[in-house]
């Protein structure tokens, strides 16, 4: 399988990465989030993200590519989940003296923002849900992510954009 002349788009090579670590992986996943669902469907997505992008990785970082994308897909799984629990108890606090029309407004005008958020591209997401949610600092974001701290203000600053034009439709 260290071939050079083998290449990640040939089916047989598929299979032989697919068949090497599938399962690995897959127990990596359960064990992280506890989830058997969710640990099966991050394998799956991992494992067709590097289908897709076959030509472009190289077979000697195909184990890598699929456990770090299986991770980042992991991530925003976790940032969205937190995202939807927080708005989610915002509700809750604030429904209690409200009245029925504000707290229906209130919902929906979540799930809208809730909809944006999940609609931001991956890198975008996770930028802004590392910052706005877990209150990590650029630099920290930055050193997470393997990225600069400029590209961190970069994805910050388009994803506010996005989410600022969204919001300006909502109104």
């Amino acid at each position: 399988m260290n071939h050079s002349s083998e290449s990640i788009c040939e089916e047989r090579v598929f299979a032989k990465i697919y068949d090497s670590y599938a399962t690995v992986l897959y127990n990596y996943l359960y064990y992280k989030c506890g989830n058997a669902g969710l640990a099966q469907d991050l394998c799956q997505d991992a494992f067709t993200k590097l289908w897709v992008n076959c030509s472009t990785v190289l077979l000697a970082t195909a184990k890598g590519f699929v456990f770090k994308t299986a991770k980042n897909l992991m991530l925003n799984t976790f940032q969205h989940d937190k995202v939807k629990l927080k708005f989610s108890q915002q509700i809750h606090k604030s429904s209690d003296f409200e009245d029925p029309a504000f707290i229906y407004e209130v919902k929906e005008l979540s799930e809208e923002l809730n909809t944006a958020i999940s609609g931001l591209p991956d890198k975008l997401r996770v930028v802004f849900l590392m910052s706005r949610i877990d209150k990590k600092t650029y630099k920290e974001i930055a050193e997470t992510l393997e990225i600069s701290k400029q590209g961190v203000e970069k994805r910050m600053y388009k994803a506010l954009d996005i989410l600022r034009k969204v919001s300006s439709r909502l109104k």
